[in-house]
């Protein structure tokens, strides 16, 4: 192996660990952020009331980030 690649190898795994298992659809998340808003989630999902996202947004801060999206996805909740 020459040495470049040793170096390469242990920085492309360490890249592919970081990378989240869930990536948020695109298609919702409209700014880019990683993380949906209400008014993300209901362009798509108009059934969506503020009180359903209130109930997966478990921190409170107004977004549903990678954790709490995983599990409203898990759950049936949102789009896979």
């Amino acid at each position: 192996m020459t040495r470049t690649l040793k170096l390469i190898a242990p920085i492309a795994v360490l890249s592919a660990l970081a990378v989240p298992s869930f990536a948020q659809d695109a298609a919702i998340d409209i700014n880019g952020d990683g993380m949906y808003s209400y008014p993300e989630l209901q362009a798509v999902m108009p059934e969506m009331s503020e009180d359903d996202f209130t109930v997966l947004d478990t921190s409170g801060d107004g977004l549903l980030d990678a954790d709490e999206i995983a599990v409203a996805t898990e759950a049936g909740l949102l789009p896979a």
